[in-house]
């Protein structure tokens, strides 16, 4: 069974927001993987010196316990984040809860309010404020506020005297500075960092949403195609049986000039017959019908040769580098996207033309060169954008802009540049995987 390449499901924008989520959410969550190591390993380094250091008595074993219990929470929050499923934001709110739990957990044991490290629920909520939307964010402020109030009022004591005034010499000031400035450099790390996902994803979620507006202006110029072909077949038809009946009339049989104009426009009302044929069979090849077998190579080559028999340029030269040759499906919404390529080319070099095309890798590339003006900066800023065309006339733009939506579709891209010597040149790459007949017959038998 033939299958045209633009019968396979495509990516939805829908399912492509979902993913700028999901990405979005998985390096979130990584960031609180890495934040939380940082507070594991400054809880064991602030034990470790006030115990020891400053000589302060502190209850190892529980302390341990919960830096332990991080360790754990944090080792199973890693393996969660190597399945890459997406992350919702109540995952993100249970992390940043147990994270206070175990700060609040840690200041219990070590003086309560009375601890420096107190300051550290403010760290927690400019986490969650960038992670978290909506009643997620306040929760957190209201656990964390809780918290600071029942740490005033129960808590083990800690003999660390709160002077102020005794500067460097107090241990209180001590922690205060270091607090202060581990809350200044996670802030600025983390949440800079936080930022840039967020940002990415906003990006990526308005190239979804500029690729959906494309893709309707598209489906749009369809539906205007394809009613303007049906209405154009009857004007045609007449057209044909008028010429008909010119040819036979007495008086204009014996003037040849205008039996040679006769046959001149029954020839261009043919080739509109088979342009606007073209359009409708077209809308059928779309979803995998009417479409035919053969190869890269022989594709090229017909399309080529019907390009040069209803297009005059003074010289075209066509470059076959194919060294292989593969089946596929011929379907003329390809053979439309390097007609539009070559279309443009022409338009701007009307004497000199070339059409190359080669096999990198799994990749078919087809490169349209002209000796023309080339794109202005303007055109090239927005290139594949409808209506940015350098022709001055209104609908300008559409070809190159179709063009790269169905490249796109095929999983490759449409490039311009200008040519250093002059001219433009487009480059239209196609995974082969895409275009590539898909022989499921055989498959079929193999079961």
């Amino acid at each position: 069974m033939n299958r045209s390449p633009f019968s396979k499901p495509l990516q939805q924008p829908v399912s492509k927001a979902s993913s700028a989520n999901t990405s979005a959410g998985l390096r979130n969550l990584h960031q609180l993987i890495q934040l939380r190591w940082i507070a594991v390993v400054g809880q064991l380094l602030t034990i470790q010196a006030t115990h020891y250091s400053l000589g302060l008595p502190l209850p190892l074993q529980a302390m341990l316990s919960i830096v332990a219990g991080m360790v754990v929470f944090n080792i199973a929050s890693l393996l969660r984040w190597r399945t890459r499923r997406g992350v919702h934001d109540v995952e993100l709110f249970i992390g940043l809860l147990i994270d206070v739990a175990a700060l609040t957990a840690q200041l219990y044991l070590s003086g309560g309010i009375g601890n420096p490290f107190v300051f550290l629920y403010l760290l927690q909520i400019a986490v969650g404020a960038m992670l978290l939307r909506g009643g997620y964010i306040w929760s957190i402020v209201v656990v964390a506020s809780a918290c600071v109030v029942l740490l005033a009022q129960h808590s083990q004591p800690l003999p660390l005297a709160t002077n102020v005034h005794d500067g460097w010499a107090s241990p209180y000031v001590l922690g205060l500075l270091v607090c202060f400035m581990l809350n200044a450099i996670l802030v600025v790390v983390f949440i800079t960092r936080i930022s840039h996902n967020l940002r990415r994803r906003d990006a990526r979620l308005a190239a979804v949403r500029q690729r959906a507006a494309e893709e309707e202006h598209i489906v749009r110029m369809g539906l205007l195609a394809s009613g303007a072909a049906h209405e154009l077949g009857t004007p045609l038809a007449t057209l044909a049986v008028i010429l008909g009946d010119w040819k036979r009339i007495p008086a204009l049989t014996q003037d040849p000039v205008l039996q040679e104009e006769i046959a001149e426009m029954e020839a261009q009302v043919k080739r509109c017959k088979t342009i606007v044929s073209g359009i409708l069979m077209s809308a059928g090849e779309a979803r995998g019908e009417s479409s035919s077998q053969t190869t890269v190579r022989q594709f090229l080559d017909t399309l080529v040769q019907n390009w040069r028999a209803t297009r005059s340029v003074d010289t075209f030269v066509y470059d076959n580098l194919l060294e292989g040759d593969s089946p596929m499906v011929a379907d003329a919404t390809l053979e439309q996207m390097v007609f539009n390529v070559l279309d443009n080319a022409r338009d701007a070099s009307p004497h000199w033309v070339r059409l190359q095309a080669q096999c990198d890798a799994d990749a078919l590339r087809i490169v349209v060169t002209d000796r023309g003006p080339g794109f202005s900066a303007a055109v090239l800023r927005h290139i594949g954008t409808p209506y940015q065309s350098t022709k001055g006339r209104p609908g300008g733009g559409l070809g190159l802009f179709l063009s790269m939506n169905v490249a796109r579709t095929l999983g490759g891209s449409v490039v311009a540049r200008n040519r250093p010597e002059g001219g433009a040149e487009v480059t239209i790459t196609l995974s082969l995987a895409a275009i590539t007949l898909q022989d499921t017959d055989s498959e079929d038998h193999g079961h």
